[in-house]
């Protein structure tokens, strides 16, 4: 291998292995303002766009221990790459609705971690609510056990506290009537 292709593939293999997802798509018929668009989008979500030759990524991939993509890798091909704050749900989300607006690009599979997804896999992935969503859901959940114990603890003494509150009224209620 040339020293060029070998300092590419290292810089490939350095940013797949680094991102928590790869999503590998083909970009086939898309125009220069509308591949701006998407790096744009998803700039936005700390994901990158780039276009990569087949067996660069294959050989990238392979040194990042992704092993094999099962012959996805053909044609033109780009992938997505994440940075530590990147969400594979939201690229996925941006992704999917891209290619709905315009029919490209078509994703062909992506890598979580080290579990690789079929094209209906990130497209399940991508119907997944965003991360902080996750963060709030679950902390709902944690907090609804010690909401409901606080209830049930805090019942008879403001059950008492209300026996209490209507006895004084009824009291006072009568006290001024035998008078």
């Amino acid at each position: 291998m040339r020293a060029e292709k070998k300092i590419i593939v290292d810089e490939l293999s350095r940013l797949v292995g680094a991102s928590p997802f790869v999503l590998i798509t083909d970009y086939t018929g898309m125009t220069v303002m509308q591949f701006a668009a998407l790096r744009k989008k998803l700039r936005a979500a700390h994901a990158e766009y780039h276009v990569v030759k087949n067996t660069m990524l294959r050989l990238a991939a392979k040194t990042a221990g992704l092993g094999e993509f099962n012959g996805s890798l053909t044609g033109m091909t780009a992938v997505v790459l994440g940075n530590e704050k990147a969400d594979i749900s939201s690229a996925a989300k941006i992704l999917k609705q891209f290619t709905k607006d315009t029919q490209k690009p078509k994703v062909k599979l992506g890598v979580m971690g080290k579990e690789l997804l079929q094209a209906e896999d990130v497209s399940v992935v991508a119907d997944l609510p965003s991360l902080d969503v996750l963060r709030a859901q679950f902390i709902g959940l944690l907090q609804t056990p010690a909401t409901r114990i606080a209830v049930v603890l805090g019942a008879p003494a403001s059950q008492l506290a209300r026996v209490i509150q209507a006895h004084a009224d009824k009291e006072g209620a009568a006290q001024p009537a035998a008078a």
